[in-house]
């Protein structure tokens, strides 16, 4: 052992340098000792939530919310206005009258679809949208320069509406009392218009659940989603303006006294701390040791960050990201026929037409819905969408949407149902609508007449077998009996035969009353 001690040296115990304490502040967490990046520490720019940064640094400043926006407003903005009759609590036909023309003609100059565009805009970015009829058109309200007027409700200990100031009164949620609109904002020290709850029209697709009445951005779950796609966006900008270099370590001697080392990294943060100097190329004195980390913008893996990003955006939204064309969207069998008519769909489905009968509804304050033609039943404004191409279904289900529909139309009217009634209850999806002939199906007979289908087809092919085996002689009388024989129990007259041509017995005559 003596031998192998000799020949072999023990192992000297390594000394670890740990920076002083007044280095600690510099040093990154996570990375070696003594080490330092030039990345910097620039946060990403606040987005407050007000609809002036909403717009300014969602649709103004990131392609990706422009892109989702241009599809949930282009969309949109294709349905036209017509009132629908309500029976029995089903949708039924669309009708329209003069009292539409104020939506189809908001301003002068203005259309339908400028209206749904800016109700959605508003909608999209301050979550709520404010319309009312002025001199016979329709005036926009800037949704953050109104405020909604609330006032506490009260009830007894019994639930009973009472008098604020009954010595048992319980404040119970709000009472909306109007809404007030200064004109420049609240700042402006304007005096306030007001109107009524009924002359406001409030579109609020997204409701706020803090608030009683007001709605919500769809921006403000994905807020630190843009402010991190913008980053990186300007980032990747910065990477092509600065000779495209990377990030990189600074690793200092331990030697290094504390002024010098201050002064060092004062300098280094000047000169290339932060987003804006990110990628810069890096001039060093002796003794700094710089170290890249990432070579390149494959190793910075922007795509995928950002990717990831979008798809989150996208899925605030409601647009698939294949249906507005972000990147995610665009690979693998995204794309294919029917994955992509799956796509479509489910934004039509998921996102406007909830979008559609919600503004619909709120507008009903402007446009109140005329009684129905014919009386019956009720109406509603609704939104008539029959003509967006974004809806039609590919040629071939289209036609055999068509083409079950027709199927259908026909079995009803042979069942004895009225064509008008068929075609109105198909349409609507709506059975209730079926009215009936009072004729039974095939031959549409009268209930209750003596003829009957069923012992029609027994005698008539009852005759078929016995008709050969008689003689031409054979009276009346001798072929009831052996009908009935047979069990056919005829009664009354005995039946009229044609005379055989031929020797061949012939049928019988078309309506021919087989009982007698």
């Amino acid at each position: 052992m003596k031998i192998l001690d000799a020949l072999v040296p023990r192992s000297q115990e390594i000394e670890r340098y740990v920076p002083p304490a007044w280095m600690q502040p510099f040093i990154s967490n996570g990375m070696p000792d003594g080490w330092f990046t030039s990345y910097g520490k620039d946060p990403a720019e606040k987005i407050s939530n007000t609809f002036l940064d909403y717009v300014i640094h969602g649709l103004f400043g990131n392609t990706v919310i422009a892109s989702i926006e241009r599809v949930r407003v282009g969309v949109f903005a294709e349905g036209t206005f017509q009132f629908q009759q309500i029976v029995k609590g089903r949708p039924g036909d669309l009708f329209g009258d003069t009292s539409l023309s104020i939506l189809e003609h908001p301003w002068t100059g203005g259309t339908t679809g400028d209206l749904l565009a800016r109700m959605l805009l508003d909608a999209d970015f301050a979550g709520n949208s404010f319309w009312v009829e002025l001199g016979g058109e329709l005036v926009r309200l800037r949704p953050d320069w109104v405020e909604i007027v609330l006032h506490p409700r009260h009830v007894n200990r019994y639930g009973e509406l009472v008098d604020e100031h009954d010595e048992d009164a319980r404040e119970v949620s709000w009472v909306k009392l109007g809404y007030l609109y200064y004109e420049g904002g609240v700042q402006a020290g304007k005096k306030p218009a007001v109107f009524l709850p009924d002359q406001v029209a409030h579109f609020a697709p997204n409701p706020d659940p803090l608030a009683t009445y007001r709605g919500m951005s769809w921006l403000t779950p994905v807020v630190r989603e843009i402010q991190a796609d913008t980053q990186a966006t300007k980032h990747k900008l910065k990477f092509f303006e600065n000779a495209a270099t990377p990030n990189i370590a600074v690793k200092l001697p331990k030697e290094i006294a504390p002024a010098a080392f201050n002064e060092f990294v004062e300098l280094m943060d000047a000169r290339h701390k932060g987003v804006d100097h990110a990628y810069e190329t890096l001039y060093t004195g002796g003794g700094a040791d710089v170290t890249v980390i990432g070579a390149d913008m494959r190793q910075l893996d922007f795509k995928i960050t950002q990717g990831a990003g979008e798809s989150r955006m996208a899925a605030a939204g409601g647009v698939h990201p294949a249906i507005a064309g972000l990147s995610e969207g665009l690979q693998g069998s995204s794309l294919n026929s029917g994955n992509f008519g799956a796509a479509r769909r489910l934004v039509a489905d998921v996102t406007a037409r909830p979008l559609w009968r919600n503004a619909a509804g709120s507008l009903e304050v402007i446009v109140p819905p005329p009684p129905p033609p014919g009386g019956k039943g009720t109406s509603r404004l609704w939104v008539d969408t029959r003509d967006i191409a974004f809806l039609r279904e590919d040629a071939k289900d289209a036609a055999e949407i068509v083409e079950i529909q027709a199927r259908t139309i026909t079995g009803l009217i042979r069942e004895g149902l009225t064509p008008e009634s068929a075609i109105a209850a198909v349409m609507a999806q709506n059975m209730s609508l079926l009215e009936h002939t009072g004729l039974v199906s095939v031959q549409l007979q009268r209930p209750g007449s003596d003829l009957r289908n069923k012992e029609a087809v027994v005698l008539f092919e009852m005759l078929q077998k016995v008709l050969p085996t008689i003689p031409n002689v054979a009276s009346p009388e001798e072929l009831r009996k052996i009908l009935n024989e047979m069990g056919a129990k005829l009664s009354g007259p005995a039946p009229k035969l044609p005379a055989p041509v031929n020797g061949a017995p012939q049928a019988l005559p078309s309506g021919s009353d087989v009982n007698q």
